[in-house]
């Protein structure tokens, strides 16, 4: 049976039209973040107070934090209807997180954004504008990344021009998910089920009219970053292998490469077999020929192997998450 198309026109309109007044959801995945969470939702609510004739709901997703990350959230959940606390049962990572905060999202526009303040809250203000000009996806673009380590800046230009030489679908340079987007963006985004996942080039896939806003993103304002190298490198591979198969067709060329050197080196064996009387029995170049196929042979097959532990993660068909705890969803959002 072949698959729906993705009906986006019942959807609602880009802002809401009839005198309602638009709300706002803001999404913010949380991991140990005690340090800096008071500073985050003064800066909130700051934010939300400049802002008139929309409302805010604010969730944050706990991915498994082991600090006091839940207990300072249910405080200012308790003085502060707009909060609403979705706890996991145990860490699941923060493209998982960011999921389960636009499921549950209810505004008319859901923005995306880290709580360590590195996405300032004051920006928010210009995505909205935009949105309300019409744009169904507004993102930030850093301006520079003064604040990032060398070989931080290194890695990621080296990882945008690799996803946007190797995917069908064009991904902005310098963005994280720090975004607006409009309700009928995220409907199709709740229709997308894959495991590994990689919201900033699923946004890009869904399309509609996209803008960026640039901004500077500072330093953390307090803590640890939560992606260390080894956990950047697993998201550039999930990035890559979830928007192209353009690995897979290197894997073949590759294998036709190897091919035809076999069959040059073939001929050159016979010829210096039938032809010369100084033919010399050695290692070396048998030793560079098995190297070199098995090293390809053994490229291929761990390409191979990525595509297929992703077909294995999709069949399992695992719930993406599992939630420990849900403080204030039933209330209506402040007018």
């Amino acid at each position: 049976m072949a698959t729906p198309l993705l009906d986006t026109t019942a959807t609602r309109a880009a802002v809401p039209t009839g005198g309602t007044v638009p709300l706002i959801s803001v999404v913010l995945p949380c991991f140990d973040e005690e340090d800096v969470l008071a500073e985050t939702l003064s800066r909130l609510s700051a934010m939300a107070a400049a802002q008139s004739g929309v409302r805010f709901e604010f969730v944050f997703v706990d991915d498994g934090s082991r600090d006091r990350t839940a207990a300072i959230l249910r405080d200012a959940a308790a003085r502060d209807d707009r909060i609403r606390l979705l706890r996991f049962a145990r860490n699941f990572g923060q493209q998982i997180a960011v999921t389960a905060g636009i499921e549950l999202a209810q505004g008319d526009a859901v923005v995306l954004m880290d709580a360590d303040l590195q996405d300032p809250p004051e920006v928010v203000a210009r995505m909205v504008d935009l949105w309300r000009d019409g744009f169904d996806v507004v993102y930030g673009t850093r301006s520079s990344r003064r604040a990032d380590s060398l070989v931080k800046r290194v890695t990621a230009r080296m990882f945008y021009a690799t996803i946007n030489r190797l995917s069908e679908v064009p991904i902005p340079s310098d963005t994280g998910d720090f975004r607006l987007m409009s309700r009928r963006v995220v409907d199709v985004l709740r229709q997308m089920p894959e495991r590994h996942r990689f919201i900033r080039g699923m946004v890009s896939w869904v399309g509609f009219r996209q803008t960026q806003v640039p901004y500077e993103r500072p330093e953390r304002f307090a803590g640890n970053t939560k992606y260390p190298l080894r956990k950047m490198i697993r998201f550039a591979a999930d990035g890559i292998l979830s928007f192209s198969i353009k690995p897979l067709q290197l894997s073949i060329a590759l294998g036709l490469l190897a091919a035809s050197l076999a069959l040059i080196g073939i001929g050159y064996a016979l010829f210096m077999r039938i032809f010369t009387s100084t033919w010399v029995e050695g290692w070396t170049a048998l030793m560079i020929a098995v190297l070199f196929m098995g090293g390809v042979q053994l490229l291929c097959l761990g390409i191979l192997g990525e595509y297929v532990g992703r077909i294995y993660s999709e069949v399992k068909r695992r719930p993406l998450y599992v939630i420990a705890e849900k403080l204030g969803f039933d209330e209506p959002p402040r007018e």
